[in-house]
């Protein structure tokens, strides 16, 4: 049997295409956790290359055949990938910040739970609200959207235009940023309750000295954060989409300041 005759430059573009598409599927929250098997991972970038190389190879005109440049390309177009997928992920890292902060107001610090997404520990507010935001992600087709990238990329970046130099790092740096400000504005309605009833505890201490304060703010503010989570969670659902509705905004202005 003959073998099949793939031409060197075909199968080069072919391999620049995968490695786009393999950093968008890696950067996937929901497709990064470890629990996923890479067998999965790989044959899901495979499968999404292979339908979008018709379309994408147009936009890849010039394949160097050194060695070196080849794989300096793949390597960037790899990176590209996963910066794309770092602004998503930012989004799951500011509800997780916030959670966090809740948890250890509301005297959840010594109760976390392991996390099989990241391997790691996390509080346990942490993760309740971390599958809320992917439940949320997947609900609006937010993993489409990372295809959809994938494909108009190349339009706004083809490979080999890869800069960092420009004013890409400080827009990541501004989004950053903008996470600590997100995770204040998910824990900002608990906190504040969490705070009245801390002052109402600190009054009461006062009034009657002979009341255990102490053991009575464990129960009163588990419950009472419990409580204004339950009615918060629709606003935290608002919030969150407005946050992943702003995501292709985001990402073709990273394209942009990468293609300057």
């Amino acid at each position: 049997m003959e073998g099949i005759n793939i031409p060197v430059k075909e199968f080069q573009i072919f391999l620049i295409v995968l490695s786009r598409v393999a950093g968008f599927t890696a950067a996937i929250p929901v497709f990064s956790s470890a629990q996923t098997p890479a067998q999965l991972k790989t044959g899901l970038a495979v499968i999404v290359a292979i339908v979008l190389y018709p379309i994408l190879s147009p936009f890849v005109t010039e394949v160097g055949l050194s060695p070196h440049s080849f794989t300096l390309l793949i390597v960037a177009e790899l990176l590209l990938g996963l910066l794309i997928g770092l602004i998503a992920r930012l989004i799951f890292t500011a509800v997780e910040f916030g959670a966090t902060v809740i948890g250890f107001q509301m005297g959840f610090a010594a109760a976390n739970v392991f996390d099989p997404q990241n391997e790691r520990q996390v509080a346990l507010i942490s993760q309740f609200q971390n599958i809320f935001t992917i439940l949320i992600f997947l609900a609006i087709d937010g993993h489409h959207l990372f295809i959809k990238a994938a494909a108009l990329s190349y339009e706004l970046l083809p490979p080999g235009k890869f800069n960092l130099g420009g004013e890409a790092v400080p827009y990541l740096m501004t989004l950053a940023s903008h996470m600590f400000v997100l995770g204040v504005q998910f824990s900002a309605p608990v906190l504040a309750i969490l705070l009245l009833s801390s002052l109402v505890l600190g009054i009461l201490a006062r009034v009657f000295p002979q009341l255990n304060v102490f053991l009575l703010s464990f129960p009163v503010n588990i419950g009472t954060a419990f409580i204004v989570i339950a009615l918060t969670l629709s606003l935290l659902s608002v919030l969150i989409r407005h946050e992943f509705d702003s995501l292709p905004e985001r990402i073709f202005t990273l394209l942009h300041h990468l293609a300057m």
